[in-house]
């Protein structure tokens, strides 16, 4: 059993991986600061500590992956500037020719998006379980810690 003391420090490093929106890698640095200088204290703080630098590692990485595919697709769409011819039939906008690596830029886009929030919303989810004093396993997380 944890004391409060325990769960507060292990929300709080949890919480400041929000720093991201702050200064950039703030959602590395700042848990990391916090978890070195406390990890002796507790095993439950050690434990979330690793679990948040796990998972921010990870994002970054999917993040990296998705950027360096989607990247060339969006320059593909800068430099040649392809456009999207619409034809208007009777109020229905219909598109004749949408260039696949629009599609692709788009895509590549909306998946940072999606990681963004998703990262958003299980920081605060983690946050409330440390908070509790229950374990949380943050999902599609390499184990770089353990």
């Amino acid at each position: 059993m944890q004391t409060t003391n325990e769960n507060n420090s292990a929300t709080f490093i949890h919480l400041s991986s929000l720093s991201q929106y702050i200064f950039p890698f703030g959602n590395i640095i700042v848990p990391f600061l916090i978890w070195n200088s406390k990890k002796e204290n507790a095993e439950f703080i050690d434990f979330n500590g690793k679990q948040v630098l796990n998972f921010q590692l990870s994002i970054l990485i999917y993040t990296i992956i998705v950027a360096i595919i989607a990247i060339p697709f969006i320059l593909i769409n800068i430099i040649n500037l392809e456009t999207i011819e619409v034809i208007n039939f009777s109020n229905h906008w219909q598109f004749e020719e949408i260039p696949k690596s629009l599609v692709f830029a788009l895509a590549g886009i909306l998946g940072i998006i999606s990681l963004k929030i998703t990262e958003f919303f299980l920081i605060i989810y983690a946050s409330l379980k440390a908070s509790n004093g229950e374990k949380f396993n943050y999902p599609i997380t390499i184990s770089f810690l353990k």
